[in-house]
């Protein structure tokens, strides 16, 4: 049996990773540390939570001593760490958490993976860390590292530090970095679900800027398959760019989620655009493609209509994760731009 250590796992990506595993890899224990903050929730995970092969751990990935007995207790043999900071504008206001969580808590799991020998750690990077492209290309492995936030700052740090510890002492890790994902269960500071929630509410989009900044859109299911096949089949060492080959403005987008709600476009309001904001990312995944077999499954179009039906027909998650710190947030995000 496969045992893995699954950090983050109450979040978007990392929770639809543990989902699909458990659903479709019955030879595989799953523990999944997460420290439950607000973008971690547990109804993520509804439907998992009594799998019998499934360990749910609140707890933080700087607590060195309570990785180390996860890692023993549970005989883990790898480690997939989602576990991270990740919202560009509250790295705005506040890099030092990034910092905290994305670099100092990364060294802490490669510690101890190294000093476990564990058989592989997989680093869940993004493609921001490869800063920001002109009109045409796309970022490949190869493009140089260029972070242009604190956010994509501090995983570029934690890249860094994954790859010298496999440069160093022989640590079998692998680095996938991911373009913008999109689907089920992704907390709505993200933009397609801020957007389809206040679309829902007839409450006003705001669009940063003139709203033609792209990104290439991948459907979270379709990475976490990727995750998987890393993981699984992946020469120890190699990095991996994953997208969905879908650029698309966030106009266009934003577009899309009205049209789809028969909502009016009155609604957009463009507000005052964020610093340093990047403005096209694209994603060249041929090498993934090549080496593991592995390609999208969902098209944009498909897939922004799956998302939002999934919202529709999930308004109790909804409400639960926009209450509370969630309006403090977004009013001090967006009322005064």
């Amino acid at each position: 049996m496969r045992r893995i250590l699954v950090t983050g796992g109450a979040g978007f990506i990392g929770a639809n990773f543990v989902r699909m595993v458990l659903s479709e890899q019955p030879d595989t224990l799953v523990v999944n540390l997460d420290k439950l903050t607000y973008a971690g929730n547990l109804e993520n995970l509804a439907g998992f939570t009594d799998h019998p092969n499934y360990v749910f751990v609140r707890g933080d990935i700087l607590d060195a001593k309570l990785v180390e007995k996860l890692v023993t207790d549970h005989q883990i043999d790898a480690i997939v760490n989602f576990a991270a900071e990740s919202h560009v504008d509250r790295s705005l206001v506040d890099p030092g958490i990034f910092i905290e969580t994305n670099v100092n808590g990364t060294l802490t799991l490669l510690k101890i993976a190294l000093g476990k020998k564990l058989e592989r750690f997989i680093q869940i990077s993004t493609d921001e860390v490869y800063g920001s492209l002109g009109d045409t290309g796309k970022f490949t492995e190869e493009t140089p590292i260029s972070p242009n936030s604190p956010y994509s700052a501090s995983k570029a740090a934690a890249d860094h530090l994954v790859r010298a510890f496999g440069h160093s002492w022989g640590l079998r890790y692998n680095i996938t970095r991911c373009s913008n994902n999109y689907g089920e269960y992704q907390f709505p500071e993200k933009m397609i679900p801020l957007m389809i929630n206040n679309a829902l509410g007839d409450k006003a989009l705001p669009v940063y800027g003139d709203g033609l900044y792209v990104r290439d859109w991948l459907y979270v299911y379709d990475h976490c398959t990727a995750i998987w096949k890393v993981l699984t089949e992946a020469a120890p060492g190699e990095i991996f760019n994953i997208g969905g080959n879908n650029e698309k403005t966030n106009l266009e987008v934003v577009g899309l989620i009205l049209s789809r709600l028969q909502k009016r476009t009155a609604l957009i309001r463009h507000v005052t655009d964020r610093p340093g904001h990047d403005r096209r990312y694209a994603i060249d995944s041929s090498k993934i493609m090549r080496q593991l077999g592995w390609k999208p499954s969902v098209t944009f179009e498909i897939g922004i209509n799956k998302t939002i039906d999934w919202y529709l027909t999930n308004e109790t998650w909804l409400r639960h994760v926009v209450s509370g710190q969630y309006q403090q947030y977004y009013e001090s995000m967006y009322d005064n731009r």
